[in-house]
């Protein structure tokens, strides 16, 4: 039988069953392709351990990594309880923050799948949309607070999930009732159709003056605005941005979203209703890799984006209104939320939330929250926010942290505190090479250079991914490693400390142990040339990457260097 394309595997999906009901009753350890691709819709993505795969080919070594969806990145003291729980019992033993406020469950087996996803539901949390071509988990600046006005906008988060929820009875007909009924009337979803999206579809929304989020790599950023008296008047639209790319592949690039309109409150859900069926009914459909709504606003242009969107809403846009500069708050520490009570932001290297001999972050986490009864944020950069903790109970906290040797922000570099990475290997299928597992070593070798080079409490972002799909959006980083072939990498420097620019590729397949001995005369010259407060990624964009690479010794330029 030919092989089925993504498109016709939508359409052909039953409102999204497909054959995984039938799947699930066998006694194979996998899915076959086209289940597979459905099963992104149901937030399950099939892996395969590649690690296990060389010690032994003649077994199978699938699993599932499941993502919920948690609009913002909040959850209740009761749902992370649940998802700890889930951990233990059905993965394996450990939690991944992802950059969009996520949780992945990682290893869980075909056969437990069912159960699993049951017991997410009955936590209220779903994983329906977390993944596949459809809006995914919306994201928000988490830091808690009791201005109304600030708890309004987070609220966007949870109100633009339901506007694009699928509207599908088979999620949970398969996963919690174990019973498909087909209603013929709910097959075409009202907004996504029968084929959904080309592509995924990400949103975030950002407080003016800080892009906590990464607002400008979205396929729709929102930046709230307020008045004088900090009344939310509406939202900047932002449109067109994205990460993904594909290495020696011109077609495919980053890109920052452009700046489209100025939106009231009551404005937002039918103008971002509107981009998205733009994007349904424009983007390409023959070349995922051309797939997404960057694409779009780069081949048409930024005006004839204005005008569809114009055309589709039935009301006249308004110019962009001035915002403030950005800056990048990470919310971590202890803070005051405004309402006598606090939060505290706890460092999670690489979002994995697991038990490592002295450092438990996992048990001591479950047993701060469950003591103290405290809900949960994630955030964009892969951390936690521990939130609702009375004045009085801040000193049993930070106690009950210390007996778990959990360290605070006040322990960790700015390097590592700005650092993030995507899984990679051994479970993603896309990965090229390493990062999560790898790249604390390269943060320990980037601190051991600053502190050598005078510099330890340098104020710079890195990022690393396994692949150049961009995960960890490693694109708007000072610097970036991104996964080339087996242990290389290809540099990336130069982009805005605030996500306002993107970085530009510096050199080529650079081995991984090699990666901060390349960059030290770079990082030497930041030293000695920067202007007072100046960011490593504006020095190096001040500086020119020619100039930079005359500073890189012939060993490492023979490693192949990219032109301007």
């Amino acid at each position: 039988m030919a092989k089925q394309s993504v498109e016709q595997i939508k359409a052909e999906s039953r409102g999204l069953r497909g054959t995984i009901g039938d799947e699930l009753a066998n006694s194979d350890r996998f899915f076959s392709g086209a289940a597979d691709k459905l099963l992104k819709f149901h937030g399950i993505y099939q892996q395969e351990d590649r690690d296990a795969r060389k010690l032994d080919r003649t077994a199978d070594h699938h699993s599932m990594m499941i993502r919920t969806r948690l609009p913002g990145g909040q959850l209740t003291t009761a749902q992370y309880i649940a998802h700890d729980d889930i951990a233990d019992k059905y993965a394996n033993g450990t939690l991944r923050i992802t950059t969009r406020q996520t949780f992945q469950f990682h290893g869980v087996l075909k056969g437990e799948l069912r159960e699993t996803i049951r017991e997410i539901n009955h936590a209220f949390v779903t994983t329906l949309g977390a993944c596949g071509d459809i809006v995914r988990n919306v994201v928000a600046c988490p830091a808690p607070t009791a201005d109304p006005q600030r708890r309004a906008v987070q609220d966007f988060a949870l109100t633009l999930t339901e506007a694009f929820f699928p509207k599908t009875n088979a999620y949970h007909q398969i996963w919690v009732d174990d019973e498909e009924i087909v209603d013929d009337h709910e097959i075409d979803d009202p907004l996504y159709k029968k084929t959904y999206l080309p592509r995924k579809f990400k949103i975030a929304i950002a407080y003016a003056g800080d892009n906590c989020v990464d607002v400008y790599t979205n396929d729709v950023g929102l930046v709230a605005l307020f008045d004088d008296d900090q009344q939310l008047i509406g939202f900047n639209l932002l449109a067109g941005g994205g990460m993904g790319m594909t290495h020696n592949n011109d077609a495919t690039y980053a890109r920052l979203a452009d700046e489209i309109a100025f939106l009231t409150p009551d404005q937002v859900v039918e103008a971002v209703t509107a981009v998205v069926t733009i994007h349904r009914d424009f983007g390409d459909r023959e070349n995922r890799k051309h797939a997404r709504l960057k694409y779009i606003l780069a081949d048409r242009g930024v005006q004839w984006f204005r005008d569809e969107l114009e055309r589709r809403v039935g009301f006249a846009l308004t110019p962009v209104k001035p915002q403030p500069a950005f800056a990048v708050h990470d919310h971590l520490g202890w803070n005051e939320q405004g309402d006598g009570r606090w939060y505290l932001g706890l460092h999670v290297e690489n979002g994995r939330i697991a038990d490592r001999g002295a450092y438990r972050l996992r048990s001591g986490l479950r047993a701060v929250i469950e003591r103290f009864g405290l809900s949960v944020r994630l955030t964009p950069q892969q951390n936690l926010l521990l939130t609702e903790i009375q004045a009085e109970d801040r000193a049993a906290v930070d106690a009950l942290l210390d007996e778990y040797g959990i360290r605070r922000v006040e322990a960790i570099s700015n390097a590592r505190r700005n650092a993030l990475a995507c899984v990679a290997l051994p479970t993603c299928g896309l990965a090229i090479t390493e990062a999560e597992r790898v790249f604390p070593r390269v943060i320990d070798q980037l601190e051991t250079t600053l502190d050598e080079l005078g510099i330890p409490d340098a104020d710079i972002t890195a990022r690393m991914t396994g692949c150049p799909n961009g995960c960890a959006r490693p694109y708007v980083a000072e610097i970036a490693f991104v996964g080339r072939s087996l242990d290389k990498y290809t540099i990336f420097l130069g982009g805005s400390p605030v996500g306002t620019r993107l970085a530009r590729p510096f050199l080529d397949l650079v081995p991984l142990d090699q990666l901060i001995a390349a960059l030290y005369p770079v990082l030497a010259a930041y030293r000695d040339g920067r202007d007072a407060g100046e960011a490593f990624g504006d020095f190096v964009m001040r500086t020119g990457l020619e100039e930079l690479r005359a500073l890189i010794a012939d060993e490492w330029r023979t490693l192949g260097a990219y032109g301007d």
